[in-house]
């Protein structure tokens, strides 16, 4: 994998100017680019804050080659993949299904994740990945759409905020042993 590499001004702080990276559909050739930028970024996010194990076990269980392949050709799931200049620098994983019952609008996709690489938080990857499922999301005709957020990622709840996604539930996302409270918000898409 290849990470979106940054000027010289950029590494030193110099600059915060928003960037437009080429978004592409992520398909089964990506998968284990996927797994290892899901793996990085969910490591570089949360391992502060979870045990070696339970990292270790939720990454595992999460981030393999195989098990990206078999989300890429889920019936109706969607990877958008942010790059620039050829080099990924984050993705985003729509996928519908199952709605839970706190969710206002029966016909609702999930968000499953929209991952950035550290390097690129607040550069506009995030805002053309979210761009991208939006208007995929409508274009399907989907209602609304749906995440699971950590009650403990407030950078994270302040971006879909912006997005107006509203909290709606919880529920429990098991990392490795450790039960943990996920917040889900919801998005109209009319």
């Amino acid at each position: 994998m290849r990470l979106a590499p940054r000027t010289d001004l950029e590494s030193c702080g110099m600059t915060t100017q928003k960037l437009t990276p080429t978004i592409r559909l992520g398909n089964v050739e990506d998968a284990r680019l996927l797994a290892e930028l899901g793996a990085q970024t969910f490591h570089d996010t949360f391992a502060a804050d979870n045990t070696p194990e339970d990292m270790a076990a939720y990454l595992t269980s999460s981030f393999s080659p195989e098990k990206q392949a078999a989300e890429l050709v889920e019936p109706g799931a969607t990877f958008f993949i942010a790059e620039l200049d050829g080099a990924v620098a984050g993705y985003a994983h729509l996928r519908p299904g199952q709605v839970p019952v706190c969710v206002t609008h029966p016909r609702s996709i999930e968000l499953v994740r929209l991952y950035v690489t550290r390097d690129w938080f607040g550069r506009g990857v995030g805002e053309a990945l979210m761009e991208a499922c939006v208007g995929a999301a409508r274009q399907a005709g989907f209602q609304s759409m749906w995440l699971g957020v950590w009650e403990r990622n407030g950078r994270a709840q302040a971006f879909y905020r912006k997005w107006d996604f509203q909290v709606v539930g919880q529920h429990v996302f098991q990392v490795g042993s450790d039960p943990q409270t996920d917040l889900l918000m919801e998005r109209d898409l009319s």
